[in-house]
């Protein structure tokens, strides 16, 4: 059986309808946030974070994948120092594998959560020997998350691009009703802390590695039978150490090519907005100003891609 969408969730159910006692995620790239969530699942699970063999890992994931490593009880984090690619979902039961699923979706919401971008396919009965002898031999030659010198944890991943977007408007003012502002438009259906980053034509122009276009839904047309463009997932990792999902959303068309135009939290559009506002000093359900942004000492974010789908972004002083 062949699946292309709804892999998370059918990734943290398939042990409902399988009596497995371990999970084994072999992944490319990983995102933490799906990571954080196996400690829902009522078994031991192990993941393993292949592509660390050739690219290293940015400080900003590697931190976060050690917190979760010391809260999940259920949870043993390794990073492969062989170069591997592969997207392996393995179910065990005492050692050996009992179900698999294999395919493009690396363990990222990113990966997951994009109908139709990658695909996850079961393996059968033949391969769960060969399967598990791989996995094995990735794990032997893979290292604890705890075990990373500084070293290896410097290095760029995926790109060195850091764009800086500002948290202003053309007039160099936070907007009224948009922008960190966009709940206070009282003609919107929103709430009064729901704000976005704009993403502008020049960024995607001159970082083009940072901000795919955007992928047709071959599912949902809209009122005139256009396909319509999906809202890409994204993880959000700060520069303090919170995480939170995104999506880049809306659509502006550069060179006939569709992009996002802006960024937001997900699924509660208040998140980022709040977490702005708590950072900065300005009650929640207050709109931002400018002056609020020089008392903090910043008026931009600086954003860069740290692994497929995972972003840092940077609003340090």
């Amino acid at each position: 059986m062949l699946f292309t969408e709804n892999l998370e969730e059918i990734i943290f159910h398939r042990h409902e309808i399988h009596e497995a006692d371990e999970l084994i995620v072999l992944s490319g790239y990983l995102g933490p946030r799906p990571v954080a969530r196996l400690e829902e699942l009522p078994f031991n699970s192990t993941v393993i974070y292949g592509i660390y063999g050739s690219e290293g890992i940015k400080p900003t994931l590697h931190n976060s994948l050690i917190s979760i490593h010391n809260n999940v009880d259920n949870l043993n984090i390794f990073y492969s120092q062989l170069p591997v690619h592969s997207k392996c979902y393995a179910w065990r039961r005492r050692g050996e594998i009992i179900h698999a699923l294999i395919g493009s979706a690396n363990f990222s919401t990113n990966g997951l959560t994009t109908p139709f971008r990658e695909v996850l396919a079961e393996t059968t009965f033949d391969t769960f020997r060969p399967l598990n002898s791989y996995i094995q031999h990735v794990l032997n030659n893979a290292i604890s998350c705890l075990e990373v010198g500084n070293e290896r944890v410097t290095e760029n991943v995926v790109n060195n691009e850091e764009c800086k977007i500002t948290l202003l408007d053309r007039d160099g003012q936070v907007q009224n009703a948009a922008g960190l502002n966009w709940g206070q438009n009282p003609n919107n259906h929103t709430t009064l802390n729901d704000a976005y980053i704009a993403i502008r034509t020049n960024h995607i122009k001159d970082y083009p590695n940072l901000f795919p276009p955007k992928q047709v839904n071959p599912q949902i047309l809209d009122n005139r039978g256009r396909f319509q463009r999906h809202n890409d997932a994204i993880e959000i990792l700060w520069d303090d150490g919170i995480t939170m999902e995104g999506l880049f959303e809306g659509s502006q068309p550069i060179n006939g090519v569709i992009y996002p135009k802006q960024i937001s939290s997900f699924p509660v559009k208040a998140e980022l907005g709040e977490y702005i506002r708590s950072r900065i000093g300005v009650p929640l359900g207050q709109p931002v100003r400018r002056h609020h942004l020089e008392r903090y000492g910043r008026t931009d974010i600086t954003i860069s891609l740290i692994g497929e789908g995972v972003y840092q972004f940077d609003f340090s002083v």
